[in-house]
């Protein structure tokens, strides 16, 4: 190559990137800013098979447990999905169900609480519909 020459592609190898420079590229593309052909093309890196080996190197992906989605799952996959969702709604269920007993428990000491106010004070705190306003309600339902 004489002096005048320049060179518009240089063939680097994998020794050429620094360990500061691989993890800002997989960083932009695990972000999602880049795939790994677009890296490959910003970056100059020759091939796209270089950026995936980094991903799966110093990646936060976990590769070994990846299940990939174009093959059908097995049965046995299948049903470990359907006990691991029961077992989440069995654990929702009964959290909801505590949170449920407590309002119960609340409200019964809420009404207890009303009750001995109104002995101890003489006063009614609750509120008393008449009548009229319960048969108002039904004619306007009998009407729609």
């Amino acid at each position: 190559m004489e002096k005048g020459e320049k060179s518009f592609y240089i063939k680097r190898s994998q020794k050429d990137y620094s360990m500061s420079f691989k993890l800002s590229v997989i960083q932009a593309v695990e972000s999602g800013e880049l795939s790994t052909s677009g890296a490959c093309r910003k970056y100059g890196i020759q091939a796209r098979s270089t950026v995936v080996n980094w991903l799966r190197k110093y990646g936060t992906f976990d590769w070994e447990n990846q299940t990939p989605s174009k093959m059908p799952k097995s049965n046995e996959q299948r049903l470990m999905e359907l006990e691991q969702q029961v077992k989440l709604l069995e654990k929702q269920k009964a959290m909801l169900e505590k949170q449920v007993e407590r309002a119960d428990k609340k409200s019964i000491i809420f009404d207890m609480m009303i009750d001995l106010a109104e002995k101890e004070y003489n006063i009614s705190i609750r509120k008393n519909s008449s009548p009229e306003q319960s048969t108002t309600i039904e004619k306007n339902i009998k009407k729609a």
